[in-house]
């Protein structure tokens, strides 16, 4: 069964906490997201570790399996952004469609070990990205092709809320 692709603009996470997770991105620093992508790790590793990790709670909503990988990939993505804009202030990247790679890489389908091991590999290596951020270059700006403009605190605080959000999704 296809999920309905999410079409908002989740940036309104930078300006107010969310009313459905209770992230609160209010005066956190890229240091701070690495510390709370440390806190998840491992309560992803138990959601993707349960028997039921493949089951849809409902037709339109991803299993903690699907989650997972999407988390996996948002690790991998928002570490590979992170490194342009601390590479070039003003850096440009590419929207990114999560629905079409969710098809794509067939995460429904996907060994949920696999992408427990990688979530655990792309979550350290993202969390140790954040953490490295020099407080100088906390104002380096980054524009996504859909006209969303960051700063590196903005981007972390906005890959956090997905980590987190996600994490909520599944109840983990």
């Amino acid at each position: 069964m296809a999920i309905t692709p999410d079409t908002k603009d989740w940036t309104w996470v930078l300006d107010r906490p969310c009313p459905e997770c209770g992230f609160d991105p209010d005066s956190l620093t890229p240091q701070d997201v690495a510390r709370r992508v440390d806190e998840t790790l491992p309560r992803w590793d138990s959601a993707l570790g349960r028997e039921d990790v493949r089951v849809r709670p409902d037709e339109s909503t991803w299993s903690a399996l699907e989650y997972g990988y999407h988390v996996r990939d948002v690790f991998e993505l928002f570490r590979h952004r992170l490194g342009l804009m601390l590479g070039e202030d003003g850096a440009r990247f590419a929207d990114w469609d999560q629905d079409a790679t969710a098809v794509a890489k067939d995460y429904a389908n996907a060994d949920p070990e696999t992408v427990r091991a990688e979530l655990a590999e792309q979550g350290t290596l993202a969390r140790d990205a954040f953490a490295a951020v020099p407080e100088a270059a906390f104002g380096r700006r980054g524009l996504r092709s859909n006209g969303s403009k960051f700063t590196v605190v903005t981007l972390a605080r906005y890959f956090l809320h997905d980590v987190e959000h996600h994490l909520h999704d599944v109840r983990g």
